[in-house]
């Protein structure tokens, strides 16, 4: 059964969580982006085994400060690292017009975890201030890349169906 766990929601019992956790990384722009969250997980039937983490937290103020003294920005960052180390795939999409910096930190982080194994899946558009960057971080470790997000979703539908068989 799909499930889908919102920023800061406590991520406990993973072991327990026979889902494939799929952690959606990427542009949200202080939440002024499109919500291409919800649009990629739209695309998966309730029937499907996954566990969605989405870090676009519904109460998110961008005026909290941004210093690891702030507790809820404490909380958030912690969130997303945690989600993301523990994810079985990491979706990172970097959307056109964006700058992202934090999702090219996230990028830098899980590039060598996910080291050729189909796990990392990377959808940097032409558009992407720093796509050439995107890319030869891609390239030099192995990630799958992506054109559009529809690509994204039809690589991630067919790890899913390697999983199974």
């Amino acid at each position: 059964m799909k499930k889908v766990i919102y920023a800061p929601t406590k991520i406990v019992n993973i072991n327990l969580d026979k889902n494939i956790k799929i952690f959606l990384a990427g542009t949200i722009d202080n939440g002024k982006s499109d919500d291409w969250q919800q649009h990629f997980i739209d695309q998966f039937s309730d029937e499907d085994d996954i566990t969605f983490w989405n870090p676009r937290r519904p109460d998110w103020d961008p005026t909290w400060n941004k210093s690891a003294d702030d507790p809820k920005f404490r909380e958030q960052v912690l969130w997303e690292l945690r989600g993301l180390s523990y994810a079985d795939i990491v979706v990172m999409y970097f959307m056109p017009q964006s700058l992202s910096p934090v999702s090219m930190l996230e990028l830098g982080l899980m590039s060598d975890k996910f080291k050729n194994s189909g796990r990392l899946i990377v959808c940097c558009p032409t558009g992407f201030w720093r796509k050439g960057n995107v890319d030869i971080v891609c390239e030099l470790n192995k990630i799958q890349t992506a054109p559009t997000l529809v690509h994204a979703i039809q690589l991630v539908k067919e790890t899913l169906a390697f999983e199974k068989s």
